[in-house]
């Protein structure tokens, strides 16, 4: 696993969630609003997010983790910390 930046990471946040909510419009987001609610997923495709998010960036996300998440912030925070992890 590589460091990425943080630029790289929200940039692969929206390439999941376009891919699994093509309607979603990334400049609309919130950064510090529940994805669910702005973008209409539901468990199921927020389950597809977090393993799509594994698979792009080679971080393991544990389920006791999925709550830091939740917000475009929250999620850009965890994952940067988790990427910095060698």
């Amino acid at each position: 696993m590589t460091a990425r930046t943080r630029d790289e990471i929200r940039a692969a946040i929206f390439d999941v969630l376009g891919a699994i909510a093509p309607e979603a419009d990334p400049a609309t987001i919130v950064p510090d609003k529940p994805l669910r609610e702005q973008i209409d997923i539901d468990s199921f495709d927020f389950l597809n997010v977090i393993i799509r998010l594994h698979e792009a960036l080679g971080v393991d996300i544990p389920e006791k983790d999925y709550a830091e998440l939740l917000t475009l912030n929250g999620a850009v925070d965890y994952l940067a910390r988790r990427c910095a992890v060698a």
